[in-house]
């Protein structure tokens, strides 16, 4: 081959089909039947141009792919290719299909080694982000199959492939190039002896596919949080209290915050004018105020048009005592929360006992889960939600000392790490001299990402100041977690060994 000038990837001409020609028998030299006609190539120029591209080297045609766009969905798992390509007419073809298929890509014999497949997978792949496909799939020929026919199943020789034990150029390839195999379509090119007519469906899901919307709002892909790190001081009344939460409430709409997170029990100033009383009797007086505190938080979450997790309030149900918080939503709805594990203290001084309910959230802005203090430190909590789809952990907390601290805010950490996901957390600071059993606290604000190449190397997007009452605003972007399950350099969702273990709901 003759020194590279220039490689140009362009779209196919009809002009170009007598070298299309000749490109195709050097590429097929076995397989004959596979050249295309040029009333085929015409077909499909007319019907999607975009899918059909040409790698020109020094105004050479060097390789070649062909796409359709399919409804999927139409066709049945075993598909053959004749059914894929409608008889090798492209009737197949949709533009308002959901799936781009890859008919044919060659490249060929004097340009191979130049990586020149990688560049046309690599188009597809964009097409497809492009035009909002779920995917691209093809079926995929396995040549060299014919040698271990005899010894071995479809299946079996793909695993050994997959391991190592044979090599496959064609199927090495396309899984480098991050497409999975799916499942064994049997007669799916006629006349294929070579892989004995066996191919493999190949498939590459598009991180960024949002379905088409039904109605007129649509889910954030880049979210933004606002964590108020609140100091704990006397108040005289409920009045005082909301009042100084609707401040920050404003504060952090102000900056077009998707979310407002308040920390775990920052009410409890208002335990203040119960100290007369025995403190389990204080904090159940506390919780007579949580009905109307969620009644207003959920008229804030309206008026400033932001979603407020309400951090934690006592609640007492029947006869027990939980601590609890609310999801109120933008659009007026809300839901409830509880704390799993109460910590020892919970348990003996106040009497808390755990509540039942775990389960991810649905917001404007994806999924969230919200795991108050202690509960972030069992990993199976977050695991779970991390399995019902959530992308964003919210954990409102209150620690008395820097070693209570540490734990919530190493363990939140590792959540973001092993769960793929955004976690953020919000204490209070200061001190509430006349409350029993609140004396004083130690918290500093903190959104943790994975860590990955496209998120802080240390894992910490945004800190606040420790011990000192503010606000902390980061943004988030929810599409690089879906780039970090595919292509991340370790796949902590993805690598879990579920043939030794399981992690369920009772």
């Amino acid at each position: 081959m003759d020194t590279i000038e220039n490689i140009e990837l362009k779209y196919l001409n009809l002009e170009d089909y007598q070298e299309l020609q000749e490109a195709m028998r050097s590429a097929y030299v076995t397989m004959p039947d596979a050249i295309w006609g040029e009333h085929q190539i015409e077909a499909l120029i007319k019907k999607f141009q975009e899918g059909q591209v040409v790698i020109k080297i020094n105004g050479q045609i060097a390789g070649c792919a062909l796409s359709i766009i399919v409804d999927y969905d139409d066709f049945d798992e075993n598909h053959s290719y004749r059914d894929i390509t409608g008889n090798y007419t492209f009737s197949t073809h949709s533009n308002n299909g959901d799936v781009l298929y890859g008919i044919d890509v060659f490249i060929k014999p004097e340009f191979r080694g130049l990586r020149l497949g990688r560049r046309l997978y690599d188009y597809r792949k964009e097409l497809c982000e492009r035009l909002n496909l779920r995917g691209v799939a093809f079926g995929g020929r396995i040549p060299n199959y014919g040698k271990y026919a005899d010894e071995l199943t479809p299946t079996q020789y793909i695993d050994k492939v997959r391991r190592k034990e044979i090599h496959d150029p064609v199927l090495n390839f396309q899984i480098s190039n991050d497409f999975h195999p799916t499942r064994i379509l049997k007669g799916y090119l006629e006349g294929d002896k070579a892989s004995k007519e066996y191919a493999v469906l190949l498939e590459w899901d598009n991180v960024y596919y949002e379905k088409p919307a039904k109605k007129a709002a649509t889910v954030k892909k880049v979210v933004r949080l606002g964590l108020v790190q609140w100091q704990m001081r006397p108040y005289k009344d409920l009045d005082e209290v909301m009042e100084q939460a609707e401040f920050f409430i404003d504060s952090v709409s102000g900056y077009r915050s998707d979310f407002a997170l308040f920390p775990e029990f920052f009410n409890a100033p208002l335990m203040a004018e119960h100290n007369h009383l025995s403190t389990p009797e204080a904090i159940r007086n506390l919780a007579k105020h949580t009905k109307e505190m969620v009644q207003r938080f959920s008229k804030l979450a309206i008026s400033y048009n932001i979603n407020i997790i309400t951090g934690s309030m006592p609640e007492v149900v029947g006869e027990h005592l939980y601590n609890v918080g609310y999801l109120c939503r933008r659009d007026g709805s809300t839901e409830r929360y509880e704390k799993l594990h109460v910590t020892p203290d919970e348990a003996k001084v106040w009497g808390m006992v755990g509540g039942t309910q775990l389960k991810a959230f649905d917001t404007d802005c994806g999924k969230i889960g919200i795991l108050i203090c202690y509960d972030s430190e069992f990993p199976e909590l977050s695991r779970i939600l991390a399995d019902e789809g959530m992308d964003i952990l919210f954990v409102p907390f209150l620690t008395d000392t820097q070693n209570g601290f540490s734990r919530v805010r190493h363990c939140a950490q590792a959540r973001a790490i092993e769960n793929e996901c955004y976690v953020a957390i919000a204490g209070s600071v200061g001190n509430l001299p006349k409350v029993h059993n609140m004396d004083i606290q130690f918290a500093q604000s903190m959104v943790f990402t994975p860590c990955d190449f496209a998120f802080p190397s240390d894992g910490v997007k945004a800190e606040a100041t420790q011990n000192t009452e503010m606000i902390l605003i980061a943004d988030v972007d929810i599409d690089l977690l879906r780039e970090l399950n595919q292509f991340g350099s370790v796949r902590n969702l993805k690598d879990r060994r579920k043939d030794l273990f399981e992690l369920k709901k009772k």
